[in-house]
């Protein structure tokens, strides 16, 4: 039984259609593993990440943060694929869809902002991810195709991220600085405040053609 994309509102992801990523979601279909579980693990992984960045430190808390990331990045991957194409959906999985993303971007986001003594910019990171997620879902109450574009979607975002403690490890090792995360946390912000920009846009564009 191989596994497909089903379509719909669906963030487009690469990995998903990848043979590994098809067996483990095929795997974990058949275990009494469920998406919800699976996107609440998300939450568990970022929470790592967030306390390896704050309390640890570097290269091994900025390290370790990287590799939280993208195990909660995986979740996020597996969770709909089991749901999906596993036949394990449920009537509460668009709630775990995106309450748990939300709450893993916010507490990776915040533990930046304080981890570069800079809470604010934390908080703005995690504001900006927010919105750009409502401005997605908001549309999509309209009746439009929920709309994933960048420049700083989710995948960008997170990207970004792992680039950035990758780079502040080497960056700490050989300088002893982390300067290079304040430049991860100004280029989330802003460019998920784009990311609002341009998916508002695309609305109001749907919106008048709409009218014609």
């Amino acid at each position: 039984m191989a596994l497909t994309d089903a379509g719909g509102n669906r963030r487009p992801i690469k990995a998903r259609s990848s043979t590994w990523a098809q067996k483990t979601a095929l795997f974990l279909a058949r275990t009494p593993v469920s998406p919800n579980q699976i996107s609440v693990v998300s939450i568990f992984f970022a929470a790592i990440g967030a306390v390896l960045l704050v309390c640890y430190p570097a290269p091994i808390g900025l390290l370790g943060c990287a590799v939280a990331i993208q195990g909660r990045l995986l979740c996020n991957l597996l969770d709909g694929m089991v749901a999906m194409e596993g036949g394990k959906q449920s009537p509460l999985g668009k709630l775990y869809n995106e309450f748990p993303d939300r709450i893993a971007d916010s507490l990776l986001f915040i533990a930046l902002g304080y981890a570069i003594h800079l809470p604010f910019m934390g908080w703005l990171c995690a504001l900006a991810a927010a919105l750009t997620a409502y401005v997605r879902v908001f549309g999509g109450s309209l009746g439009l195709p929920q709309d994933f574009r960048g420049p700083m979607a989710k995948q960008q975002r997170m990207a970004v991220m792992t680039g950035g403690c990758i780079l502040a490890a080497i960056e700490q090792a050989a300088t002893g600085t982390v300067y290079v995360l304040i430049g991860t946390a100004c280029i989330i912000a802003l460019g998920a405040l784009v990311t609002c920009l341009t998916r508002s846009h695309a609305i109001a564009i749907q919106l008048r053609q709409e009218q014609h």
